[in-house]
């Protein structure tokens, strides 16, 4: 299985952010531990470092975003997918468009969210952290 995460699901797993972040390790930490291949988009890093300045030092974004590289694969983003996403108006919102590119280029056989309906147009389907949780304890 091949596993995109949304920001929103690793912004919740990293400040452990309430009620989310339970469901977030959780779902974190049966991908790490069942081989499971399991990547971020690039941009996530961008928007994590930009979104944690207030509440988090340089240093110490820079500490937590260098861990996120080494644990996930992390998808570029290239001209192509810009242009694909740009020319995709089935979203509303353009970063979760770029998500959608780069899970298509990760062959993820799932975005993990919080906003699926966010992601209702993707050809990659969106699925809760809480139900993969379910799906891959059931494949244990």
């Amino acid at each position: 299985m091949r596993i995109l995460f949304d920001t929103n699901v690793i912004l919740d797993f990293i400040v452990e952010r309430p009620p989310f972040s339970s469901s977030a390790e959780k779902a974190i930490e049966l991908c790490m531990g069942n081989g499971i291949q399991s990547c971020i988009a690039a941009h996530t890093i961008s928007n994590l470092f930009y979104i944690l300045r207030k509440d988090v030092a340089v240093d110490d974004r820079r500490r937590m975003l260098l861990r996120l590289c080494q644990i996930f694969t992390v998808i570029g983003i290239d001209v192509d997918k810009l242009k694909s996403a740009l020319n995709n108006s089935g979203f509303k919102d353009f970063e979760d468009c770029l998500h959608a590119e780069c899970a298509v280029d990760f062959k993820a056989d799932y975005i993990v969210t919080r906003n699926i309906k966010d992601f209702i147009n993707s050809a990659i389907p969106s699925i809760e952290p809480d139900e993969l949780i379910k799906r891959l304890s059931a494949q244990q």
